[in-house]
């Protein structure tokens, strides 16, 4: 087995400049290094517990695949916040049949994203023997 020691998720955007807009100010995510110069530069985001890079270009948009999850605090004000940063919400919060609470939004290039409550009665919170 490999042993790894990092991981990211890699996107190549139609615009980089409108994703880094959209990632680092509309969504707020916070930049853990740039890399290169001029409008292709890498711009990788931290992801909690993972990373985010946005580099090179691509003349279309990705082929149906990748989906961002991020876990939120709390989906009711992510989602108000998200609103007043002029960030259309795909779908609102709402409880799902296996317990999240889930909200649907997209990057510029169409790439879904799900922010995720983890409400505090849910199996994901219970760790067992702990």
């Amino acid at each position: 087995m490999v042993h790894v020691l990092s991981s990211r998720i890699l996107l190549r955007p139609t615009d980089p400049e409108r994703s880094r807009t959209f990632y680092g100010e509309q969504l707020g995510l916070a930049v853990h290094r740039e890399f290169g110069t001029g409008p292709e530069r890498g711009t990788v985001y931290f992801l909690g517990g993972g990373f985010l890079e946005l580099s090179g270009r691509s003349e279309a948009p990705s082929p149906p695949g990748p989906r961002l999850w991020l876990q939120v605090e709390d989906a009711t004000a992510a989602c108000a916040e998200l609103r007043a940063r002029d960030v259309e919400i795909v779908r609102p919060p709402l409880r799902e049949p296996w317990g999240l609470i889930e909200m649907w939004i997209a990057d510029p290039d169409g790439t879904p994203i799900v922010l995720v409550e983890i409400p505090a009665d849910h199996p994901l919170r219970h760790r067992p023997g702990i």
